[in-house]
């Protein structure tokens, strides 16, 4: 289904305004954004006709006129990083990016004589790098949807990561997008290329934060390619002001005997939507997918997955939680599918809901699409409230009902937080959720 000409045309007029140096560069990168531009022309924003979005509707994206902003980027200190993001911005290896263009001041690259390669991606484009070439828009299609295609036609800059092959990188490698408000609503389109070299070992934090309040859209596309016998674990963390739009893609695909756990993190924006695919395409691949998200106010997370069980004998495990107070909206829709030839398939996966409030609304949607007939795969979806007895208990031991309500939610998440392994920021998340818990239920977001 398209979206209303309104819609559709105000996006248009982003792409028809934007610098011509967006469309110039080589000949493969030209024709992949016009035929973006062309596809985002024909589509038009999706809207709730379309069953992908039937409970998410992103018709205020459509009525803003947004900016590509100015540039040259605002000057923030690393202060600003410290105060802010998750991790503290302490790692050596990082990719600072504001308002979608690259910050050289912030950045913190491996040495260039080094094996690992980190850098921006609108660097290597500019040198002519065949990585990118044989590999940018390969997985994340267009005919994926509309904000893929507007990416494509759009973007101007993101990370190119490289793990070569046998690489064991003990340090993660932290990318941040920083958005800084601005007299008018901003747009940016972050592009990012992570590639996994055969049985390497590697660590990607992706983080999307606000410095302030403020209207602004972020709509980054990820591309992650997980080689043979590689095991990388990848975060996402998304903690953007109360006043933004967030639409976001992440598209893997894995070789044999790979291992991926994708690690996803929602607690901040009015709408926010991440779509996670992988597609396991060789034997013995295995995926976990892991996301929290915690939603007042009037806040709307979506959050679409899909395993692709595309050869036999791999493995997947995938758990998202959600809590909700106030009149916030959740959606959860994760997909399962396995291919005819996919035999001995494994595969579980578990949707968890706590509602804080009478007025929050969670739609859960688990699907198994199995064309094999050798396989073992189970899905369910829970929907609750905090338990009672448990509320009168720790009430009766002198804890107030904010603590006690604060402690069950927080039991509730632990399943999720006791899963991520990069020190510090189990620890910083934990400060997170019970900062935004206090918003949420302390009247401050209801």
């Amino acid at each position: 289904m398209t979206g209303t000409s309104e819609q559709r045309g105000q996006l248009l007029a982003d792409i028809n305004r934007v610098e011509q140096d967006l469309f110039t560069g080589p000949a493969w990168l030209r024709d992949l954004r016009r035929k973006a531009a062309e596809l985002f022309a024909q589509l038009g924003l999706p809207n709730t006709r379309n069953e992908d979005w039937k409970y998410t509707d992103v018709a205020p994206i459509g009525r803003i006129r947004f900016s590509p902003g100015a540039s040259t980027i605002p000057r923030l200190g690393f202060q600003d990083l410290e105060s802010t993001t998750l991790t503290k911005a302490a790692f050596q290896r990082r990719l600072v990016f504001i308002n979608g263009r690259y910050s050289a001041e912030l950045s913190a690259l491996p040495h260039p004589g080094g094996s690992v390669v980190a850098k921006s991606l609108a660097h290597a484009l500019s040198d002519g790098d065949e990585r990118v070439r044989n590999h940018l828009g390969h997985y994340a299609a267009l005919d994926q949807g509309a904000f893929v295609a507007l990416n494509a036609a759009m973007f101007r800059d993101g990370a190119l990561i490289v793990i070569p092959a046998g690489e064991i990188v003990a340090e993660p490698i932290h990318m941040v997008f920083v958005s800084v408000p601005s007299d008018e609503p901003l747009i940016s389109h972050p592009r990012n290329l992570l590639i996994a070299g055969k049985q390497c070992q590697a660590v990607f934090i992706e983080e999307y934060i606000s410095v302030a309040p403020g209207v602004h859209f972020t709509n980054p596309v990820t591309e992650l390619v997980v080689g043979e016998e590689a095991v990388v674990h990848h975060y996402k963390l998304q903690t953007e002001s109360w006043d933004a739009f967030h639409i976001a893609c992440i598209q893997a695909v894995q070789h044999r005997s790979s291992n991926l756990v994708s690690h996803n993190f929602v607690l901040g924006g009015a709408l926010a939507r991440n779509d996670i695919h992988t597609v396991l395409d060789a034997e013995g691949a295995e995926c976990t997918l892991n996301g929290l998200f915690l939603a007042g106010g009037a806040q709307h997370f979506d959050n679409h997955t899909a395993i692709d069980h595309a050869k036999p004998n791999c493995l997947s495990r995938e758990l998202y939680k959600g809590i909700l107070s106030g009149r916030s909206r959740g959606v959860f829709n994760g997909k399962i599918i396995v291919r005819k030839d996919a035999q001995k398939t494994n595969a579980l996966q578990s949707n968890k809901n706590l509602l804080l409030s009478e007025d929050a609304v969670i739609n859960t949607k688990p699907q198994l699409e199995i064309l094999a007939d050798d396989v073992r795969c189970t899905h369910g979806a829970t929907i609750g409230q905090l338990d009672a007895e448990a509320l009168f208990y720790l009430r009766s031991r002198g804890i107030t009902q904010a603590e006690a309500r604060n402690l069950l939610t927080y039991a509730f998440a632990n399943e999720i937080l006791d899963r991520i392994h990069v020190e510090g920021l189990k620890e910083n998340l934990e400060r997170a959720l019970f900062r935004r818990l206090t918003e949420v239920m302390g009247g401050n977001r209801l």
